[in-house]
């Protein structure tokens, strides 16, 4: 009678974690254990917490989420961002469905969210207007229309694959208080001229000659969402006008940038007629977004 070979055990879950970190740890992949945890909670349909417990359960992986995981971890280790992998970027209380076409957002962006929304509270207003010009995901104006509730929010984006993204996440989170365009920034929204309380944008600003360090952004972001012209900042200058032409007096506009653009960010605004330019710091201490007021 021919001897039997027992089938190999399950992988437990925490040498799938160990082993996918230590291949994302060689591929360059930067925090390597916080997104093997993420991945394994992909196919696992579970959270990162549910991982890291079940790893000290000694849990075992079941042998089609193993299956499942392969590619990904492959996918992974060639730099292809994790939310293309999952679909899905944090943001704020927000999950936004992402993937090609369509810059990912970032966890700094969130400051400039709040930025935005501290301006939207303090209007004295029933219902004050935002806009967010160049939306992308939906990222900063949902954000705006989930937490501030009370406001009628207008999102502008000219890619027809990032607003694809967009209508999508505007569905999916169920804001009834945002209203969508597929239209160009210099056109956006003339019905609202005048009557806007908060203008804000998170613009393509890198130099036309620059490399992005990070191959997640260098190779899966549009090009479209990163470069901003010779000095990464035309369209922050096409955003101060018509920010002028939609916002009321007293009413404000918030630009993210680069660290080393606040300066001239700031001139430019001065330049055009807003008024009180300053430039704030994200939570690692870099200059991250400028506000001004309108006259």
């Amino acid at each position: 009678m021919p001897e039997t070979v027992p089938a190999p055990a399950p992988s437990s879950v925490a040498d799938v974690v160990r082993d996918t970190a230590r291949r994302f740890g060689a591929a360059g992949v930067p925090d390597p254990q916080v997104d093997a945890e993420l991945l394994v909670a992909h196919v696992l349909d579970s959270s990162r917490g549910g991982v890291q417990a079940a790893a000290i359960r000694g849990d075992r992986m079941p042998p089609p989420a193993v299956a499942a995981l392969a590619p990904l971890v492959d996918r992974r280790c060639a730099r292809e961002p994790l939310q293309h992998l999952t679909g899905l970027a944090p943001f704020r209380s927000l999950e936004l469905a992402v993937g090609p076409g369509v810059f990912v957002p970032r966890p700094e962006t969130e400051m400039v969210a709040q930025l935005a929304i501290d301006a939207l509270r303090s209007v004295a207003s029933e219902s004050p207007i935002a806009v967010d010009l160049g939306t992308g995901s939906g990222a900063i104006a949902l954000a705006m229309a989930t937490e501030v509730s009370h406001a009628r929010v207008f999102a502008a984006e000219n890619s027809v694959d990032a607003y694809i993204w967009t209508k999508q996440n505007v569905a999916r989170i169920g804001a009834r208080n945002v209203t969508l365009a597929f239209i160009d920034l210099a056109d956006a929204f003339p019905e609202l001229d005048g009557t806007v309380s908060v203008v804000a944008s998170n613009p393509p600003y890198v130099p036309d000659d620059a490399i992005p360090r990070d191959p997640e952004v260098r190779l899966f972001d549009p090009p479209a969402a990163l470069y901003g012209g010779p000095d990464g900042l035309d369209a922050v200058r096409q955003l101060s006008r018509v920010g002028l032409r939609l916002a009321h007096p007293g009413g404000s506009i918030v630009i993210e940038h680069g660290e080393w653009q606040g300066a001239t960010i700031r001139d430019i605004l001065t330049a055009d007629g807003w008024r009180a330019a300053a430039t704030h710091p994200d939570l690692t201490a870099r200059d991250r977004a400028t506000t001004a007021v309108r006259p």
